[in-house]
């Protein structure tokens, strides 16, 4: 590949990166992923020291010390599409020389830990649940645009899901880290989680307009290949995991379970299973 032109990869006045603002210097191995930009607030306040801090549209930056390890936490804002965008430019920060507009020879792999929330789509995984993902499927259409290598279990899930569901296309299924996933597997509870592209009727609710598949949440509830089967649902993990494969770096999704579509159960407390999940990670990493 040569020179990238500067309309592909597009670098603010003073050489960051255009939607994250950053420099390669702000990079660390370990990197924390979170939707809800308040959230970097709730990673960085148990940080031993912070050293710079960026605030960029949904992306918020938070840099600093945890038990003398270096960590980055980055809020990313909801969908696979700004996770995309997300990851894209952290690996050109990694990967790329910037001043060259070249692809680096040695390429740097990096670790990314999304910090999230989750509904739960089986009646057995109560509220305050903390979930790894293993398996995400993608009900989005963001790999339609890329050439995503997927093994033939991946391929089997995800013909079976478009065929019960009756979607028009067939949903991406890819597995996550396995170095993570041993890891950060302490205390957690392993599934398989289905990535919507929206919060409404993507993921079953109907609040006004009709849903186009009203026996989504009961499809899924009930899909099953070969004992795997789907625990929860979000807007982000299977973005994560896909471009993780593309590009060769290491992510794994952990999910705080706040909601359980099929008993119609919300956790009263929410914040306090978040920040339960947020002190495991960060104890793990």
């Amino acid at each position: 590949m040569g020179k990238i032109p500067e309309s592909e990869l597009i670098l603010n006045r003073d050489g960051s990166v255009y939607h994250l603002n950053l420099l390669p210097k702000h990079l660390s191995d370990t990197i924390i992923a979170v939707g809800d930009p308040s959230r970097v607030y709730k990673v960085s306040q148990y940080f031993d020291s912070l050293e710079f801090e960026m605030n960029r549209r949904e992306f918020i930056t938070h840099i600093g010390k945890y038990r003398g390890k270096r960590i980055t936490v980055i809020s990313t804002g909801m969908g696979t599409d700004n996770i995309e965008i997300f990851l894209t430019e952290l690996d050109a920060l990694a990967n790329i020389d910037l001043k060259k507009r070249e692809v680096k020879e040695r390429k740097r792999k990096l670790k990314v830990i999304r910090i999230g929330t989750s509904g739960a789509l089986q009646e057995d995984l109560p509220l305050g649940t903390h979930l790894l993902s293993d398996f995400a499927i993608g009900m989005d259409t963001l790999m339609t645009f890329y050439d995503l290598p997927q093994e033939p279990l991946e391929l089997e899930i995800g013909n079976k899901l478009q065929c019960d569901i009756g979607l028009p296309f067939r949903p991406y299924v890819v597995q996550g880290s396995r170095m993570l996933m041993e890891k950060l597997g302490e205390g957690m509870v392993k599934g398989n989680t289905v990535t919507c592209p929206g919060f409404y009727a993507p993921q079953g609710r109907e609040v006004r307009l009709a849903l186009k598949y009203p026996k989504l949440l009961e499809k899924l509830y009930c899909f099953n290949h070969g004992g795997i089967w789907l625990t929860n649902f979000e807007m982000e993990t299977a973005g994560y995991y896909a471009m993780a494969r593309l590009m060769g770096h290491e992510i794994i999704s952990a999910n705080a379970i706040i909601a359980n579509r099929v008993k119609n159960k919300f956790s009263k407390n929410p914040g306090k299973i978040v920040d339960a999940l947020i002190r495991k990670v960060l104890d793990l990493v």
